[in-house]
């Protein structure tokens, strides 16, 4: 299968459980990879054809900062959900990376990642 990465777009939140992240907010990155068929895009050299990835990084930008979650899994999930929605993929997985946690320790980063299938292949 093909598919289209949309990888390290980087974001600043305000998501998380302890209210100390929802005031001070924090450093997200996100991954995305939408699965579909890029042939007929390729030979065709049209746009309509595959997903403009600019489209997806707005709905990524406008969930990522300006609506707060609780859990980075129900950012993935709204986000995956309307994806899905507005464009003809068949799968679609969202990595959400929260690189300053608050937690003592040495870490890169703790985060999600979520795969959702179209309901075409659902059915």
């Amino acid at each position: 299968m093909d598919r289209v990465i949309l990888k390290g777009m980087r974001f600043y939140g305000y998501h998380g459980v302890l209210p100390r992240e929802r005031e001070l907010g924090g450093h997200f990155v996100v991954d995305i990879e939408l699965y579909l068929d890029l042939q007929k895009a390729g030979r065709e050299d049209d746009i309509s054809l595959t997903v403009d990835y600019s489209r997806v990084f707005g709905i990524v930008k406008e969930k990522m900062t300006c609506r707060s979650y609780n859990l980075l899994e129900a950012a993935a999930e709204e986000i995956s959900s309307v994806i899905l929605k507005d464009f003809s993929v068949l799968e679609v997985v969202v990595r959400i990376k929260k690189i300053n946690t608050g937690l003592e320790g040495s870490y890169e980063y703790m985060g999600v990642e979520i795969r959702r299938q179209s309901s075409l292949i659902q059915s």
